[in-house]
Order: structure tokens, then C-alpha cells, then sequence
């Protein structure tokens, strides 16, 4: 059969400088799809001249536009990036082959973003590989209009893992880099409630920014990158900090706040979709047979699982999973987060890793290294449904699981 078509989208304004490349890296696709938000520059012009099909539409957001460019394309298969991105080459491979030989009920891949700040890559400073959903069939998804800002999708299931890096361009210069702090700050706020103590706002305002410094400087190894990655960071945790301010300047009566009852939406948060999901910590050799066969039968049952183990050979830098890389079987089609050894660094990194591909619903341990390194990891990386342990039959551990979990 031939391969399924895929058409990339593009939502833009005044990109005259950057969509050109954008749209080179993306002319393997069948088509393009560009929305222009009302251009005061070249943009169109150039989008055309390379062969776009151009749709031209006031500014209504960033997901209405994203859903504009959806309702517009007409393959199978959606790639979506912005004009200060570019797809790589070995990206762009890997994308090819899932379009030649599609796998079975696979609905969404995702894709490492490799983002480039003030002239320089950044690795861990920006949590690299830091996985995005850009990738998708499109009767599937569609982008949440409910949100002012990081409208993403989230997946329905455990996605495809490509290879290559998204290459994007945060900022140029450090004018940029500071709007786009304000920019995101201002959008973000609209989704979150004034808080409603002095000591809540405390926390938003100060502790929250200082533990995000702290953790993403020495616990990421931000450090590693260098003046630009310790600049990125510190900006990341002053937005934190702005949006709290702002909030708090408003009353928490920003549009979206009002639209949403005035209910907090979480700071970036993130609103799972699909079924529930378990991760597993264990070590090696029977513990991690034991999680392999636990888990199998989870997913039997319906559970999206995941396993965290270490697996002689495979390291959490490479980003292994057990479909891709061929890692030893530890239970049938249950996906695998080698590392080379156990210990809080790595169990967070993989945790992490596997929060981005979909959120965890809970974390469970196997054998004590395991549940000693699970007390070491932050709570928000190792969510805990009561009761969930590997010695429950899977029949029970997937009803308390689906008891436990709400989702919207």
C-alpha cells in the first residue's frame, strides 16, 4: 500500500524572517497549510511563493487557529510546528517510515524538542529530549479552545516515540527572551485563580520560582549548558513568579478564569485524557520480571503501563522503549525505560520522561532498592493510588485503579 499522506500546519504572523526555513523542512509533506493571523509583513508572500496553501484569518487564539489549519488539511496525518521551528533530517526519516508502514491503532507520535536559545542548543537546562505531540492522525485530536496559552493535545494512548529532534528557536536576542517571559506569563494567568491566602501567594510567588531554580539548575544539571542555560532557567521560574503577580492583580478575574467558574486550571497544568496510567520502579533480574509480568496483565485489562528498570545496555539518555530498541521481553508489549543504574537521578529522569509521553496516574515499586529510590523522587513525579501495589491480581489492581481515577 501506499504510504498515508500528511499535511503540516503552520498557524503564523509576521514570521517573514523565520517561515521560510519552517516550510523547507517541511516539503516532504503533501501538502502545507498556512493560517495567517492578519500578517503586516512578507509572510504570506513567502508562504505562497514556497508552495502553501495560504488561509487568511483574524487572530482568534492559538487553538481556534491550530483547529482552522485542521478543518483545512486534508491527509491523513497532521504535522504540526511553528515558523521558529524546523523538522531535522533524521526526523523527518522517521516520519516517513511511520507514514510507509503505520502502526496498529497508533494514532499519535511524538518528538524530542531541541531548542536553541541565544545563538546556542540547550540540553538539560530545557529538560532535553523535552517530548512533544506533534504528530497525529487527523480525525483524531483537536486542540483545546479553552485555553489562552500551551493548548496542546494531550495523547489518548501511549504515542509513537520518533527519532530526531524538532529544532526550535526560542530567542535570537535577549529582547525577545524577556517579551516572550511577559508574553506567556500574561497568557498563563488568565487560567489561574488569585490565591486564596497570603501564604498561597507566598508560594506562588516566591517558593515555587526558587525550588524550580534550585531543582532545574542541580537536579536537571542545567548547570551544564552554561551562562544560557542558567538564564533560561532563571527566566522560567520568573514566569512562574509573574503569573501568580498577575493573578493577584486582577483578582483572579481574567477571562478564562471566568469562563472556567474561576477555578484554577493548575499552573501549566496538564489535563490527562485516555485510560488510567501505571508506571513500575524496579531493579533488575526478578524484580523486573515480576513487574514485567504484573504490568502485562494490566494492560491486558485495559491500563496504559510503563516500566522503569535497569536493563544492562539501555541507558534513559537514549530514550528506550521496548518496541523500538528490542530490549529483552519482561512481559508482553509492555514499554521499557532502560537505565543503566537505579538511583534518584535516573528514576527521575525516566519519571519524567515518561510523564511527558502521557501523565502518570500512579508509580509503584518493586523490590526495596526500588521503593527506598521512589522516596527520593519528587511527589509530583511519583503519584500514588492507595492500596496499588504488584501483589494484587491484575483484575483487582485495574479496577482500584479506574475507581481511583476521574477523568474530565
Amino acid at each position: 500500500m501506499p504510504p498515508e499522506r500528511i499535511s503540516a500546519c503552520l498557524i503564523v504572523q509576521d514570521e517573514q524572517e523565520r517561515i521560510a526555513a519552517a516550510l523547507e523542512s517541511v516539503a516532504f509533506c503533501d501538502e502545507t497549510i498556512v493560517v495567517d493571523g492578519g500578517s503586516s509583513d512578507a509572510t504570506v508572500e513567502i508562504a505562497r511563493a514556497a508552495g502553501a496553501r495560504v488561509i487568511e484569518n483574524p487572530w482568534p487564539g492559538f487553538a481556534a487557529q491550530r483547529n482552522v489549519a485542521l478543518d483545512a488539511a486534508s491527509g491523513e496525518w497532521i504535522l504540526q510546528i511553528d515558523a521558529d521551528e524546523r523538522v531535522s533530517p533524521a526526523l523527518r526519516a522517521s516520519i516517513q517510515a511511520l507514514l510507509a508502514t503505520p502502526r496498529p491503532g497508533a494514532a499519535m507520535a511524538v518528538c524530542a524538542l531541541r531548542n536553541r536559545f541565544l545563538g546556542g542548543p540547550l540540553g538539560p537546562s530545557a529538560k532535553y529530549p523535552a517530548y512533544r505531540a506533534r504528530v497525529f492522525r487527523r480525525e483524531s485530536y483537536r486542540y483545546d479552545e479553552s485555553r489562552a496559552v500551551h493548548e496542546g493535545i494531550e495523547p489518548q494512548e501511549r504515542p509513537v516515540v520518533l527519532d530526531g529532534d524538532l529544532e526550535h528557536e526560542l530567542a535570537g536576542t535577549l529582547h525577545e527572551a524577556f517579551a516572550d517571559t511577559w508574553r506567556y506569563a500574561r497568557l498563563e494567568s488568565l487560567h489561574v485563580a488569585r490565591p486564596a491566602t497570603v501564604r498561597a501567594g507566598l508560594i506562588g510567588v516566591v517558593l515555587r520560582p526558587a525550588a524550580k531554580l534550585v531543582y532545574r539548575t542541580v537536579v536537571d544539571g542545567g548547570w551544564r549548558d552554561g551562562w544560557r542555560g542558567m538564564l533560561k532557567i532563571s527566566l522560567d521560574a520568573s514566569t512562574d513568579a509573574l503569573v501568580w503577580v498577575l493573578s493577584i492583580l486582577r483578582n483572579g478575574r481574567g477571562p478564562a478564569a471566568a469562563r472556567d467558574g474561576g477555578v484554577t486550571q493548575g499552573h501549566f497544568g496538564r489535563r490527562p485524557v485516555g485510560p488510567p496510567k501505571v508506571v513500575v520502579l524496579s531493579g533488575g533480574g526478578g524484580a523486573e520480571r515480576v513487574a514485567g509480568r504484573w504490568l502485562a496483565g494490566l494492560r491486558a485489562q485495559g491500563i496504559d503501563v510503563a516500566l522503569v528498570s535497569t536493563t544492562p545496555g539501555d541507558s534513559a539518555d537514549e530514550r528506550v522503549c521496548a518496541a523500538q530498541a528490542g530490549s529483552p521481553p519482561i512481559g508482553k508489549d509492555v514499554p521499557l525505560q532502560g537505565v543503566t543504574h537505579l538511583s534518584p537521578l535516573t528514576a527521575i529522569r525516566a519519571l519524567e520522561i515518561e510523564m511527558q509521553l502521557r501523565t502518570i496516574d500512579a508509580v509503584v515499586t518493586v523490590g526495596g532498592r526500588a521503593r527506598l529510590i521512589r522516596t527520593l523522587v519528587p511527589r509530583t513525579l511519583r503519584p500514588e493510588i492507595p492500596g496499588l501495589d504488584a501483589s494484587l491480581e491484575p483484575e483487582a489492581a485495574a479496577e482500584l485503579v479506574r475507581a481511583s481515577i476521574v477523568r474530565r
